[in-house]
């Protein structure tokens, strides 16, 4: 939005042709996404308190889960306003890309909200029921997953890129609709497995985010791009206004959220955040970067997946609770260890994802 004015203000003066600079509209987007989630955090935080919007603990878990019992949550919605925000005054709108990755982040946002104010507000313990909300998880997905192929103008993409591997990509052609409706419904639904402890989603998510950036700023550069021997996406390099909105709105929400939370980011939030880092690695052609770098999200979900895949073939259960991070908490780990373990191990991914870049 601001781009515009500043295009329109560089007759009058050259030195608003800086903003024509996506490294420093990026700078700015992190720097705004903070400044929102500061200004707007303690209110939000304080009128779910006024209304008892708070957390439901399960007695079955870790005891020391109970003290939260009543903490506020559905404050992921701050990180939404921030990053809405943020995009939309610094992002260049009349890039495709911007607007569906900030489309599809919303989407999955509405179907967290719905989520939260049945289990919170309506009291239903079930929320929306699993059947609706992977109805229109797919909806969304699909809807992403299907713009990105219509509008796709070159084969690179729609290719799937193999990583450290030179030039080696494979054709998806329609297949790449279904490919990108399960990298996103499924990072999704990962990064809200992941959110069970104080901060847990929010740094790794964040770090991710921060990586994917990098990605989107190759891609979208010919120059780079031919250097780097990643495939060459015409405009995809403005996602990474949206990133940098996303990690300053992620750290602005972690000020809240770091041990002991104040707030906790809900549906609202995990399933944004996670849709929002499938559909840019599927925008950015970094899929399986984004398996790499977001181990701990998957991890997690391998977790619940194989202990209810065990519990039901044999009567037994690997972890002693699911998803991964109960299971160290049951072990006698303290929370704040489980967390920034978590969190380096996230760091030593995100590296090594980053080293696809020149590992070819």
């Amino acid at each position: 939005m601001l781009l515009f004015l500043t295009e329109w203000l560089v007759q009058f003066d050259n030195a608003f042709g800086v903003f024509r600079y996506l490294t420093l509209r990026s700078i700015l987007g992190v720097l705004t996404a903070l400044v929102i989630s500061f200004v707007v955090g303690p209110p939000m935080i304080r009128r779910l308190t006024w209304y008892k919007i708070g957390q439901t603990v399960r007695t079955d878990g870790p005891q020391t889960h109970l003290a939260k019992s009543g903490t506020p949550t559905m404050g992921g919605a701050l990180i939404l306003v921030a990053v809405g925000i943020s995009t939309l005054l610094w992002a260049d709108l009349r890039n495709r890309y911007v607007w569906i990755v900030l489309l599809t982040t919303l989407a999955f946002g509405v179907i967290g909200l719905v989520d939260d104010y049945k289990k919170l507000i309506m009291k239903n313990p079930r929320g929306l029921a699993a059947r609706y909300k992977y109805f229109w998880q797919t909806v969304a997905g699909l809807a992403a997953a299907l713009v990105l192929f219509l509008t796709a103008t070159t084969p690179a993409e729609t290719a799937l890129l193999i990583p450290y591997l030179k030039d080696v990509s494979f054709q998806l052609g329609p297949w790449y609709v279904l490919f990108a409706y399960f990298v996103i419904v499924g990072s999704s639904n990962a990064v809200n497995l992941t959110d069970g402890l104080d901060g847990l989603a929010t740094m790794p998510t964040v770090l991710v985010a921060g990586a994917l950036a990098l990605f989107a700023y190759a891609a979208g550069n010919v120059e780079f791009a031919n250097y780097l021997k990643v495939p060459y996406v015409p405009g995809v390099g403005e996602v990474v206004v949206f990133c940098a909105a996303l990690v300053g709105a992620g750290l602005g929400f972690l000020w809240f959220n770091a041990y002991p939370a104040q707030v906790f980011m809900g549906d609202v939030g995990a399933l944004a955040l996670g849709a929002a880092l499938g559909v840019v690695a599927v925008a950015t052609r970094q899929e399986l970067v984004l398996f790499i770098m977001g181990g701990v999200f998957v991890a997690e979900t391998l977790s619940v997946m194989l202990q209810v895949g065990s519990f039901k073939l044999t009567g037994k259960r690997i972890f002693r609770m699911a998803p991964l991070h109960h299971h160290y908490e049951l072990k006698g780990w303290p929370e704040p260890r489980v967390i920034v373990r978590f969190w380096i191990v996230t760091v030593i991914l995100v590296l090594v994802g980053l080293a696809s870049l020149k590992i070819r």
